[in-house]
Formats: C-alpha cells, sequence, structure tokens
C-alpha cells in the first residue's frame, strides 16, 4: 500500500514542498526513514507512532518505508510530522481520506494534540507561489498563516480532528486574515527626552537619512534612554517590509501573538554576545540580531566592552544589507537593513581609533 502527502521544509526564507511518501509492506514491523531527514525528524517517527495510538487509531503493524521527496534536499524541523501521521493513516482502506488536496504542517505530541511550529507564515507564502491554495496549520499559528488572503487555511488542534475533516464528518472554519492596519503604539515616546536638544536633533535626522549614529556622553546622560525611544520617531512598516519582518520573527519562534509585526523592530544585544548571535548561524543556519533588526534598529550600548572580532562582521551586513550564511549542510541569505546606533562613555573614548568613527554621525 502507497500514499503521498504534502509538506514543506524551511532554507533560509523559502520554503520548499516535500513529497512525505509512505509504503507498507509484509514483514517484521519496523519503520524506515529515507529522504536526508535531519535528526529532530527521524526522532518523529516515536512521536507519529504514539500519537496515532493515543488518538484512537491503529498503528500498521507492517514494514513501513516513509520517504521524503526530493531526497537531495535536506529536511529539518517538527512542521513534517502532521503529513508523515495522515499518510501513514491514509494506508488504511478502512478510513477512506481524501488527503490529496491540502499541505500539512504541524508538530505532534504524544497525545496527538498539535503543537505551534516555527515558520509557518514563510512556508504558506512559499508554497502559495508554487500554486498551493490549502493548507492545514496548528491552531496557534492560524492568525500569522492568514495573513496571506488568497489561500485556505484551516486551523487544527488535533490529529483526531484532522482525519475527521479530510474524511468530511466534520466542518473546520476557514480561518481568514485581516490586513487592517491597526495604529502603531508605544509603551515609551521620544518626547520623554527633557533637554538634550543637540541629542534630539541628531536622533531626528538620523531617522530622516536613515544613518548610523554614535552617542557620546558622561554615565547617567540619556544615552540608553534616548536610544530605546528612537523607533517610536520611525515610520511604521509597508506592507511589504512588514511581511519581510514577520517571516524572520516566524522563523526565530518570536512571534508572541501571531500577527502581522508593523513596528520597526529594536534589538539591544549585550555586549557578551559572540559573532554567531549577532550575524547568525548555527548547524542549521537561523537567523541573528542583525536579521532580527531588519528594517528597524540594533543598538550596542557600551560599545568598547564588545569584542573587536564580534564588531568586525558588522562590515559587510551594513554595506550589502544582507549577510550570506555558508554551511556544510546549507547555504542561507537572510536579510540585513537595520540602523546602528551605539553608545558609550566619554570616558571610554580614548579606546576607539578616529578610524573607526567614518560611519557614525556624532551627537
Amino acid at each position: 500500500m502507497y500514499s503521498c502527502t504534502k509538506t514543506c521544509t524551511l532554507t533560509g526564507l523559502n520554503g520548499y514542498p516535500v513529497d512525505v511518501e509512505v509504503d507498507l509492506s509484509n514483514g517484521m514491523p519496523k519503520i524506515i526513514l529515507v529522504g536526508l531527514a535531519d535528526t529532530a525528524v527521524k526522532e518523529s517517527t516515536e512521536r507519529v507512532k504514539s500519537a496515532i495510538k493515543n488518538s484512537g487509531f491503529d498503528f500498521p503493524k507492517k514494514r513501513i518505508t516513509i520517504n521524503l521527496a526530493p531526497a537531495n534536499l535536506r529536511k529539518d524541523g517538527t512542521q513534517l510530522e502532521l503529513a508523515i501521521a495522515v499518510s501513514l493513516l491514509s494506508c488504511d482502506e478502512s478510513l477512506e481520506m481524501d488527503y490529496s488536496p491540502y499541505v500539512y504542517m504541524g508538530e505532534l505530541a504524544l497525545d496527538g494534540k498539535i503543537n505551534k511550529i516555527q515558520g509557518a507564515l514563510p512556508m504558506v507564502i512559499s508554497m502559495r507561489e508554487k500554486g498551493y491554495r490549502k493548507f492545514i496549520v496548528p491552531y496557534e499559528n492560524r492568525k500569522e498563516c492568514a495573513i496571506v488572503s488568497d489561500v485556505e487555511i484551516y486551523p487544527v488542534k488535533t490529529l483526531e480532528e484532522v482525519v475527521s475533516f479530510i474524511r468530511g464528518e466534520i466542518q473546520i472554519e476557514r480561518c481568514m486574515g485581516s490586513l487592517k492596519r491597526e495604529k502603531v503604539s508605544y509603551d515609551m515616546d521620544f518626547s520623554d527626552i527633557k533637554g538634550q536638544e543637540n541629542l534630539k536633533r541628531a536622533l531626528e535626522i538620523s531617522a530622516s537619512a536613515k544613518s548610523n549614529i554614535l552617542i557620546l556622553g558622561s554615565p547617567g546622560s540619556g544615552k540608553t534612554m534616548a536610544a530605546k525611544r528612537f523607533p517610536t520617531i520611525l515610520p511604521e512598516l509597508d506592507f511589504e517590509e512588514a511581511i519581510e519582518v514577520t517571516k524572520i520573527y516566524s522563523i526565530s519562534g518570536l512571534l508572541d501573538d501571531n500577527s502581522l509585526i508593523t513596528k520597526p523592530p529594536f534589538r539591544a544585544p549585550h555586549h557578551t554576545a559572540s559573532a554567531v548571535s549577532l550575524i547568525g548561524g548555527g548547524r542549521i543556519p537561523k537567523p541573528g540580531e542583525i536579521s532580527l533588526a531588519h528594517k528597524g534598529v540594533l543598538f550596542l550600548d557600551e560599545l568598547p566592552e564588545f569584542s573587536k572580532s564580534v564588531l568586525e562582521v558588522l562590515r559587510q551586513p551594513m554595506e550589502s544589507k544582507d549577510i550570506i550564511i555558508s554551511r556544510a549542510n546549507a547555504n542561507v541569505k537572510y536579510p540585513a537593513d537595520f540602523q546602528l546606533l551605539v553608545a558609550l562613555n566619554v570616558a571610554t573614548t580614548h579606546l576607539i581609533q578616529s578610524n573607526d568613527l567614518n560611519n557614525f554621525k556624532v551627537a
């Protein structure tokens, strides 16, 4: 018996279709997973097995071969688990499931619950560009996926609910996205800065010209306070920019309310941050602070405390407005169009050579 379902995997901000093929044959019960899967995907077979049993379905007692096609594309992420489970269940002729029209994305818990996944929005956008229009996604990802208005998003909570839906036994209301942009509000305001006319003027010019800025001052003079309020005078993101920033935060798992990000991001990493945390990377490359600050502000407080090697990695992204991360198993590109704000105490300025200040405006 053979079945095939559709899902997606991410490389950088781009999603690629994956066919989850399942073949059942006679022999000793065993699960064989092939198709260049990473560790998390290989572990998913045990979660899928428990989720199927605890959802009230019979797990096939046969030799099971699961192929993730195309075989030359590395697959990572737990979003493949729902597609694997549906493909296994569709081999049971008694269920009579019409599973083919949908793209399945979701992580399974042992009790059959479908958990939230990272990167749902860029997956939906990428699959939509390839002609797919119907998606079954975790309930907690419904709002971010529904940002794409011309696709059908069906949010589900359990594996049992998915099976009942594709068998036609229940109806799931399609989640409709609302593109109404609410007025951007902040917990703080630029008007909180009292005095400091030269500093405020420099920040206003920087906001208008999208230039970088260096703030010098004695301890307690309000450098950090002013920097935190700088995003409040920046224009809100347009729709295309908001989509791009939201995709980055979706991949990083930082979408708290699963909605479109319309505020310019503000990132302020600690001075102990490593080069990888700033530019991104890892075994499976993920966005760093410069990408999380895309179309927003990257603030480096106490600049002399940052390692020289860490600061050096900012040169190329500041010029090209993106970062290409090359690893043995991946080569991904993330956007990094940010404004750099740095602050330091006057007493420490002797630690910085004059030629390091060429790219900054001095307030």
